[in-house]
């Protein structure tokens, strides 16, 4: 790549640009699921997408972190296209790695179970690494991806852990520290809460649906097109 000035922007602009069609198509992709799922009248796993291509900044501070030369991008930092998928339950989570598993149009690479396995911070989500591969004028491009699975619980306290983190470069005072795992601890006992009344969450659910008109029903969807270009809250790695 070219260094300095505007023609760095432009070649960050032309390198970025599989990505954020990568990250286009499989936001349809997923949303299009849960879609389906509601076609059905079924309980969908999945409760709303987000996406977003990693900032360049960001991109240049990874690098620089993890000691990723500008030739081995493409192959050594996975997450430049993100997309994150949000779930009511903690048995959703497993339900929709299942399902991304069947699928023919992308290749998993990686799987990182941290709703299982814990990180040490509390910090809590499914990882999965796929290989997306890109229509572009000049053929077929291979694009490295991230999807990251979470209950709505666990996205709060990642969301609020990641601000956290800008303020404090990573290294939190020992009482935020404790108070973040014990709040951690906290999301995830109301998610096994909530699991244990989920049969009759997904009745109240089902009734609700079917008092509504199919409009509506396709307008409430939580509102996916907003904020898109903000998946704050992913563990730094």
């Amino acid at each position: 790549m070219v260094k300095g000035g505007t023609e760095m922007i432009e070649d960050w602009q032309h390198f970025l640009l599989p990505y954020q069609q990568a990250v286009n198509e499989l936001k349809v992709k997923l949303r299009g699921m849960r879609k389906q799922f509601q076609d059905q009248a079924q309980h969908s796993p999945i409760e709303f997408v987000t996406g977003r291509v990693k900032p360049v900044d960001s991109i240049k501070e990874k690098m620089v972190r993890r000691h990723v030369e500008e030739d081995r991008l493409e192959q050594d930092m996975q997450d430049i296209a993100g997309l994150r998928i949000m779930c009511q339950f903690v048995e959703d989570i497993y339900q929709v790695v299942d399902l991304l598993r069947q699928r023919t149009d992308m290749n998993i690479l990686e799987e990182r179970d941290y709703v299982t396995n814990v990180k040490p911070s509390g910090y809590r989500s499914y990882h999965i690494v796929i290989e997306y591969p890109v229509q572009l004028v000049t053929g077929e491009k291979k694009i490295l991806a991230e999807i990251q699975v979470r209950t709505l619980a666990m996205n709060f306290w990642a969301t609020i852990e990641h601000s956290l983190n800008y303020k404090y470069q990573g290294v939190f005072p020992e009482d935020l520290s404790a108070r973040l795992q014990r709040a951690a601890e906290a999301a995830f006992k109301l998610d096994e809460e909530m699991s244990d009344i989920r049969e009759e969450i997904q009745e109240a659910q089902n009734l609700f649906s079917y008092s509504r008109k199919p409009n509506q029903l396709d307008e409430s969807n939580h509102n996916d097109d907003n904020g898109d270009d903000q998946q704050d809250g992913g563990s730094p790695e």
